[in-house]
């Protein structure tokens, strides 16, 4: 069978050297006669694939050794109750910036915990909607802490820049983590599921500083205790391990390519030969101005909503899959993450020209 381009959103398109790798070696890893999926979570081999990953996460983005690595369960969502319920302290309220609409679902969540100050910053310039400055956000002063979604993968909007603050900033970057380079240094909780640059499915990254622990309400579950979850390594129960494994598989993958300096500087070619199809026709449309489009997620509609159907059937037909738009929000969009190539986006690209000529 021909290899798709997938572009979901998220279970997303792995890298192919890495599932050849794991299929070398599913059976029989490293030569211990059994699959890395039997093994115990504590035995030698297993924590050593554990030290390993951590070792390339740490040197991919940079990470501070005040800021201690875990692994979660229950996805971003389990995130949206275990940020609040431990980082509020004695606090009542926090501020959530409100960027779309897996933002709100947080400050939903986090109602159930506190007050969160819901803060506004989308705005529309020259039509197209972005996110006001950073500088201008009306944050509070008695905020536990400013929680916001780096990248709306629903809207394709993206954050990119940090306001000026003494509260701990906390981000879920599911959709962005490990696509461009940040400074780690600059938050207080970096929290991101696995199913799309990390790898798969079952697996939450949380990056926390060390001031933050200690925090945590006492109802809170310990499966989401993040003082628990570091002082058990990430084993209070035991954890999705496959998925642990294929997570420090695309570390390996992405030291390989140069690290994160030299996949970013991929996915820009990527997303701006993609925009640049869209802008340049009048066949497709994009209602995100440019400041703050997103990198990693990019929604267009047709002008004739009409041919969407056919559209999708047809560059199925094209091997060119998983392009419908959210069902909040209908239209197309395609998920580039890292492991999608230039090869498969110009694939894309060439699709869309040729479907518009015929459809003109």
């Amino acid at each position: 069978m021909k290899k798709v381009c997938n572009f979901s959103a998220g279970p997303s398109m792995l890298p192919q050297k890495v599932l050849v790798s794991i299929q070398s070696k599913l059976a029989n890893w490293d030569g211990i006669g059994s699959s890395v999926m039997e093994i115990s979570h504590r035995s030698k081999e297993f924590l050593m694939i554990v030290s390993d990953a951590e070792k390339a996460l740490r040197t991919l983005l940079s990470i501070p050794d005040d800021y201690h690595v875990v692994y979660c369960q229950g996805g971003a969502r389990a995130q949206f109750a275990a940020v609040p319920m431990n980082l509020l302290g004695n606090n009542t309220s926090a501020d959530y910036i409100d960027t779309g609409f897996w933002a709100n679902s947080a400050a939903q969540e986090a109602k159930k915990y506190c007050t969160p100050n819901i803060v506004k910053v989308l705005a529309t310039v020259d039509g197209k909607r972005t996110v006001l400055p950073a500088k201008s956000w009306k944050l509070s002063s008695d905020a536990a802490y400013i929680h916001f979604c780096s990248n709306e993968t629903i809207d394709g909007i993206e954050i990119r820049d940090l306001p000026e603050t003494n509260k701990p900033i906390v981000a879920d970057m599911s959709s962005t983590i490990l696509s461009r380079p940040i400074d780690v240094s600059k938050y207080g909780v970096i929290y991101a599921s696995a199913q799309k640059n990390i790898g798969i499915a079952g697996i939450t990254l949380v990056i926390i500083h060390d001031d933050l622990l200690g925090k945590a309400k006492t109802f809170l579950p310990s499966v989401l205790n993040y003082t628990t979850l570091v002082d058990k390594k990430s084993m209070f129960n035991t954890p999705p391990t496959f998925s642990w494994y294929l997570a420090g598989e695309i570390y390996k993958w992405l030291l390989a390519q140069g690290g994160v300096e030299a996949i970013h500087m991929k996915n820009e070619k990527k997303a701006a030969l993609l925009y640049d199809c869209v802008d340049t026709s009048n066949f497709y449309l994009n209602n995100i101005h440019e400041t703050n489009r997103s990198l990693m997620n990019i929604p267009f509609q047709l002008t004739n909503s009409e041919l969407e159907s056919s559209f999708l059937v047809n560059a199925q037909a094209q091997y060119l899959v998983g392009l419908k738009g959210h069902r909040n929000v209908g239209g197309i969009r395609a998920s580039i993450y890292n492991a999608m190539l230039l090869e498969g986006v110009q694939s894309l690209v060439d699709y869309m020209k040729t479907f518009a000529k015929d459809h003109t």
